[in-house]
């Protein structure tokens, strides 16, 4: 072959490889990726996948309806990376969120998706079926919601059970819902379970706050007048970004012990 051929063909091999590489995004979101990438991450050992679920529901007249999708899909990110050879699947936004007809709970509230307990508990096993036949072998559910909480575990329970034989593990991870060790920090700093509030007070405006805070309208924010008044229990007018990181920190880190506990004895 003359030289300039040989030359040619390994410089053209050199410039495609770059780009085939060029064309892997770093990512660890199974959405973003092809199915050639999602096999050959899987061969590669990527046999973990976070399953995470988040609600579409009233957080006040100051945050965004997706508030969940957000808190999670950041969380699961950190959590995978952190972990290594682990993916992500796309967030589960339609959960349990109230009776639709009388609207009860979170649907008395425009903008509110609902679906019964055992919907979602059907697509959580339909999922986690889909995910084992493509090879992921360690699959977690993990929630941001707290309706999200027993049915994950249920279904991950009848799981584990099914498929003990073959080497697959479903967990529910409910330590991303230990909100818990975030009320005491606040509680430290001088706050009230008053101001801590249920649902879109101090706690939960934290949170978005310091993660997405371009979805949490500041100008619209006033102390809550109640659950059945405005959808706000609490007290967002106190939130800061920094309240909000150092809570996202204590539940990564919760998550985080909880999954490498549960998949070392595994």
């Amino acid at each position: 072959m003359p030289k300039n051929l040989c030359l040619s063909v390994l410089i053209l091999s050199v410039v495609t490889s770059k780009f085939i590489l060029a064309q892997t995004p770093d990512t660890v979101f199974l959405e973003e990726l092809t199915w050639t990438e999602v096999a050959s991450a899987i061969d590669s050992g990527s046999t973990t996948i976070i399953v995470p679920t988040a609600g579409t529901e009233q957080n006040g007249p100051h945050m965004v309806l997706g508030k969940h999708k957000y808190r999670i899909n950041a969380g699961s990110e950190r959590i995978a990376r952190s972990l290594g050879n682990t993916l992500v699947a796309p967030v589960i936004t339609y959960v349990p969120e109230g009776d639709i007809d009388p609207p009860s709970g979170h649907m008395r509230f425009a903008g509110t998706i609902s679906i019964p307990r055992e919907v979602f508990e059907s697509v959580l096993e339909y999922t986690a079926r889909s995910l084992k036949q493509h090879g992921f072998t360690d699959i977690l559910f993990m929630g941001d919601s707290g309706p999200n909480q027993a049915p994950q575990e249920s279904v991950a329970e009848r799981l584990s059970r099914e498929w003990s034989r073959e080497g697959i593990n479903v967990f529910h991870i409910g330590d991303w819902y230990k909100i818990g060790v975030f009320d005491d920090y606040l509680i430290s700093q001088g706050a009230n379970y008053e101001q801590i509030g249920s649902h879109a007070g101090l706690r939960d405006t934290s949170l978005l706050l310091a993660i997405a805070p371009e979805h949490v309208r500041t100008k619209s924010m006033s102390p809550g007048r109640g659950p059945d008044v405005d959808g706000v229990s609490g007290d967002p007018t106190i939130a800061t970004a920094e309240y909000g990181q150092i809570g996202f920190d204590l539940i990564f880190n919760a998550a985080l012990d909880q999954i490498k506990e549960l998949m070392q004895k595994e």
